[in-house]
């Protein structure tokens, strides 16, 4: 996009938030007693801090593509933390970025693509390298979460419902669990009468 047009579009947004009621004001009737065209609170749109996150589909590059891309990053053998304990002490910001807890990268073991969390800045510069270490810091708000993995808070809410649900349907129901343990209660008496 020309940055003329994108000039423009950030007047013509600006123009039109000026236009619009304060969230705080109270919204009050015209003086034929008509309501006016916004009767509810209008929440200002937040602007994106960072630029999104950018995907790179394996399925769309040539072999060409690929081929520079293996002569310029050719595997190395440097050896790798195997374990959470040896990963800790190693410095930070984590240099792992093909590690599957680091925040840099996400890569789709299906499709093969990956998906740049941070496009504008390199991994060395960010504040939070590895989803473990913030972990192990305990409990922080979908807000913080957000700046973190740079989503939003609302998709961060989704992710955290998608995975209680996928715990949940994974893990036995109490019904379930009372009825094995009447079993096994079932199969001891029988076992002592034998």
């Amino acid at each position: 996009m020309p940055t003329d047009d994108r000039d423009d579009e950030d007047e013509a947004e600006l123009e039109a938030e000026a236009a619009e009621p304060e969230a705080d004001e109270p919204v009050t009737a015209t003086e034929d007693g008509e309501l006016p065209q916004l009767s509810r609170k209008v929440r200002r749109r937040r602007r994106r801090t960072r630029p999104r996150s950018k995907t790179i589909a394996m399925k769309r590059l040539t072999r060409e593509e690929l081929r520079v891309g293996a002569l310029m990053y050719p595997p190395v053998d440097i050896p790798r933390p195997t374990t959470r304990a040896e990963c800790r002490e190693e410095m930070r910001p984590c240099p792992w970025v093909a590690c599957k807890h680091h925040l840099y990268l996400d890569i789709n073991p299906e499709t093969g693509s990956i998906k740049i969390n941070f496009p504008d800045l390199e991994p060395w510069e960010l504040s939070h390298t590895c989803a473990l270490d913030v972990a192990e810091r305990g409990g922080i708000t979908l807000e913080e979460v957000g700046e973190i993995m740079n989503l939003t808070r609302e998709r961060i809410r989704q992710v955290e419902v998608r995975g209680l649900l996928k715990l949940k349907m994974g893990s036995p129901s109490p019904d379930e669990l009372g009825a094995e343990l009447l079993a096994q209660a079932a199969a001891a008496a029988k076992a002592e009468e034998n």
